[in-house]
């Protein structure tokens, strides 16, 4: 795969971080500082540069610093030799994107440009969490392996809402509810190819990662589970028939939001039986698949950014997580409160940094 790091992040006015620059190592880049000075809020920025998402919340203006009208974020990424500039602007009601000062052509194209992959400790609800969480991880993967996912989610997602909307406004027997349903089937379907092309590659990637961290005796398996008839015929009766229960319980009960993949561990489903460790160690496999399918997808390594995972994880699982990465040849950016404890491996190039009240400053690192 062509390498692919982040060179030098700007960032401005994004949450406690009023001005920061950093210029990055190729390598691991080890962030740390007491909690609350702002190492979460730097990898967001640095994620929110690559995607123009956060991956703590779907409301961005919540990234603007108080008393301030816009945030920012610019960056220079250099793939392949090759640099560019990307940047983010973030205000209230608008979000602009630039690649070199220029606009791409969509979200979903400067959003596949900078893979990341982000593991946080709220990454465990992958395995033990709702069904949600599992559907925005093929929803990430599959975004990479056909751009034009995003488009289909965002269709169907508008379809939905406008059909439930028809039910509670003019009931069961609304004329415009069958235009409506049509335009969820055909967007829906569309989705779930999306989505089982993802789920494929996902599952079998998750398989083998978890063979190579958890106990010689488990056997993870991954399958995704659509939530809706893959026949147009089927799915478009199913609708048409649960229009009374959909308006009474306010929702859909059939369609690729209730999409899901599937987990179990040597024939039992993961929520019911895993452990604690099992449940880390599925996560830590589901992650290194997502790196694995993205990069295939886009024939480079992506950037991983992981946020003081070691606290969650237990010794051994600590171990796997740092000898994986040591395998791995791209960017890393990683927080702790504990940098003498980050096992980047002896020869590894290494760049520490030292985070107070948001304010950034190299430091050397005493071995």
């Amino acid at each position: 795969m062509r390498p692919l790091r982040v060179d030098e992040v700007r960032v401005r006015s994004f949450r406690n971080l009023a001005s920061v620059d950093v210029e990055l190592g190729e390598r691991f880049n080890v962030i740390a500082g007491d909690n609350g000075q702002g190492k979460t809020n730097l990898l967001e920025a640095v994620y929110v540069l690559a995607t123009s998402k956060s991956f703590r919340s779907s409301k961005l203006t919540e990234v603007v610093a108080f008393g301030h009208d816009l945030a920012s974020v610019r960056g220079r990424v250099i793939e392949d030799g090759d640099a560019r500039v990307q940047s983010v602007g973030l205000r209230a009601g608008a979000r602009s994107v630039k690649i070199d000062d220029k606009r791409p052509p969509t979200l979903a194209a400067y959003a596949v440009r900078t893979p990341m992959v982000v593991f946080h400790p709220g990454e465990i609800s992958l395995s033990m969490g709702a069904s949600s969480e599992r559907r925005r991880l093929l929803d990430r993967t599959a975004l990479y392996l056909a751009p034009a996912a995003m488009d289909e989610l965002d269709c169907y997602t508008k379809a939905l809402r406008a059909r439930q909307r028809a039910l509670e406004a003019r009931g069961p027997s609304a004329k415009d509810l069958a235009d409506w349903e049509t335009l969820c089937v055909r967007h829906g379907l569309a989705l779930m190819e999306h989505r089982a092309r993802a789920g494929g590659l996902l599952a079998d990637g998750a398989k083998a990662a978890f063979a190579r961290i958890a106990a010689p005796d488990l056997e993870l398996d991954a399958a995704y589970a659509p939530g809706a008839p893959r026949d147009e015929a089927a799915y478009l009766e199913e609708l048409e028939r649960r229009r009374p229960v959909d308006l009474r319980r306010g929702s859909a009960g059939v369609g690729p939001h209730r999409d899901e993949l599937a987990l179990s561990i040597s024939g039992h489903a993961v929520r019911g039986v895993a452990s604690q460790g099992q449940h880390r160690a599925v996560t830590l496999a589901l992650k290194a698949a997502e790196i694995d399918v993205i990069g295939e997808a886009r024939g480079v390594r992506p950037v991983l950014l992981l946020d003081d995972v070691s606290s969650e994880l237990d010794r051994e699982r600590t171990a796997a997580l740092f000898s994986f990465l040591r395998e791995q040849e791209g960017q890393v950016l990683l927080t702790t409160t504990r940098p003498e404890l980050i096992d980047t491996g002896p020869n590894t190039a290494r760049a520490d940094f030292a985070i107070r009240g948001g304010r950034v400053e190299r430091v050397s690192r005493v071995v």
